[in-house]
């Protein structure tokens, strides 16, 4: 899933540049998790991942046109969805991905990076709105089969429900320093799914839901 309009860097390149593409994204995670947004420097970047400097400026152009590649190029790498057939067992399939992830300690500090970053610069807050786009996108059908099997209301929204799966992970990882475990996730899971069973993610009627198209 490309990003309509994006910078230079964030159309994914195919034959022998995919191995640079690859180098250069690693490289710019590593530098993200250590030393944050404020210090990625397209220079070490490319040091870092043994390309020539003209390489990275020529094809990222921007420090944030290289996040929004390597956000992107995060969505698409992510695990696929997984369907257990009940909302809750998808749910928490749902929850412990995202647990993993930010429980890793290179993962966990370069989303704290990014999600800094975009708290101030408007081009990465967009980069990371289109990364939870299609993270939230890819995991929305298993809400909507459980409107189908009725296990919640029909007018629930689907995407609201997956938002709130991994909201309380979210916020241990950047408020509280909570342990985030699996326990932490399958509470995460059980209370969204609670919560759908009762109806709160119920759309009022006339309510547009609040996702954002990915390809806008």
């Amino acid at each position: 899933m490309g990003f309509e309009g994006a910078d230079p860097g964030t159309v994914r390149p195919g034959g022998r540049t995919a191995r640079v593409r690859a180098s250069v994204l690693r490289a710019a995670g590593d530098a993200l998790a250590e030393h944050g947004f404020a210090h990625l420097d397209l220079a070490d970047v490319a040091r870092r991942a043994g390309v020539g400097r003209t390489t990275v400026y020529r094809r990222w152009g921007t420090v944030t046109g290289l996040v929004a590649d390597l956000l992107l190029d995060m969505a698409e790498q992510s695990l696929p969805r997984r369907e257990t057939g009940s909302l809750l067992g998808d749910l928490r399939a749902n929850a412990r991905l995202v647990q993993r992830t930010l429980a890793d300690p290179r993962q966990g500090a370069l989303f704290k990076a990014v999600i800094a970053a975009a708290t101030c610069e408007a081009k990465t807050a967009e980069a990371l709105h289109r990364f939870y786009d299609i993270r939230v996108r890819e995991w929305a059908p298993c809400v909507q089969q459980a409107v189908d099997r009725g296990e919640v209301p029909e007018g629930t929204d689907v995407h609201e429900v997956i938002r709130a799966v991994s909201a309380p992970l979210y916020y241990r990882l950047l408020t509280t320093g909570d342990r985030l475990d699996e326990a932490a996730a399958d509470r995460a899971a059980e209370a969204a799914a609670a919560a759908a069973r009762a109806g709160a993610y119920v759309r009022a009627a006339g309510e547009v839901t609040g996702t954002r198209r990915s390809d806008q």
